[in-house]
């Protein structure tokens, strides 16, 4: 199967939707570069310093971002299992980029397809950025992250990709988790695709790591959830899926 993405569509987005944090960063040099033309020779080569670090840091973000959406296999979902006959839910924060993918990767499954987007809960300028550049061309079902509209033992594949951190509040991450148990389909698995908050993604883009999750915090939250933690597969040294299953007896 061969997915068609569009040429630098991942880059594209990232600026798109981050285009605040690069123009501070261009801000912020130009500010040196005028305050080093000022300062005595000393300060002047500190300031060009601190500039030809900040541009540095931007294009090593860039590249890494290119190199993680554009040009690495993460689209594919090789990570998934092979499927022919299953029930599979995805799960997005209202920007879209894999539902079409899915629905081409198993075309005999049934894909539903939900939407946890809340306006008033997740308020972060980037993902209302993504959310008025919805993907998809497959309808998603409005839900609430706490209280997911299936019925127990429902699917035999959950996905959430590059969308649960967007869920900041603990307490909610962790009622969405149990809801995901609830509906998981014992023999079946969840899997979640994320950035972590480690060593690799902070050397790529430094202080935007800080939006990412340590790889703690989500085992804490799978336990919390009553999930385990049966295999993690690392798509490349910046991208990580979680394999989960219940503890124990399903609902």
């Amino acid at each position: 199967m061969v997915i068609q993405r569009k040429k630098f569509q991942g880059i594209r987005n990232i600026i798109r939707f981050n285009w605040h944090f690069y123009a501070l960063v261009i801000g912020l040099s130009l500010v040196l570069i005028g305050m080093a033309f000022l300062s005595n020779t000393l300060w002047s080569t500190i300031l060009f310093s601190l500039v030809v670090l900040a541009i540095f840091t931007m294009i090593v973000s860039l590249l890494v971002s290119y190199y993680v959406y554009d040009f690495s296999d993460l689209y594919q979902l090789s990570f998934l299992p092979v499927l022919t006959r299953a029930n599979i839910l995805h799960v997005h924060a209202r920007f879209d980029e894999i539902s079409t993918i899915l629905s081409s990767k198993y075309p005999t499954c049934e894909l539903s397809n939900a939407d946890f987007y809340d306006p008033n809960k997740h308020t972060e300028v980037s993902i209302r950025r993504a959310r008025k550049s919805h993907l998809a061309n497959i309808p998603s079902l409005s839900i609430d992250s706490n209280s997911l509209p299936y019925s127990h033992q429902t699917f035999d594949l959950i996905v959430i990709f590059l969308a649960a951190h967007e869920i900041r509040n603990v307490k909610e991450r962790e009622e969405f988790f149990k809801e995901l148990r609830r509906v998981y389909k014992p023999g079946g698995a969840i899997y979640v695709t994320e950035h972590l908050r480690d060593a690799n993604n902070f050397a790529a883009y430094t202080i935007g790591v800080f939006h990412f999750y340590a790889r703690e915090r989500w085992h804490a939250c799978f336990q919390q959830a009553d999930l385990t933690l049966t295999e993690e597969i690392r798509t490349t040294p910046f991208m990580t899926t979680f394999v989960l299953s219940p503890n124990g007896n399903a609902y």
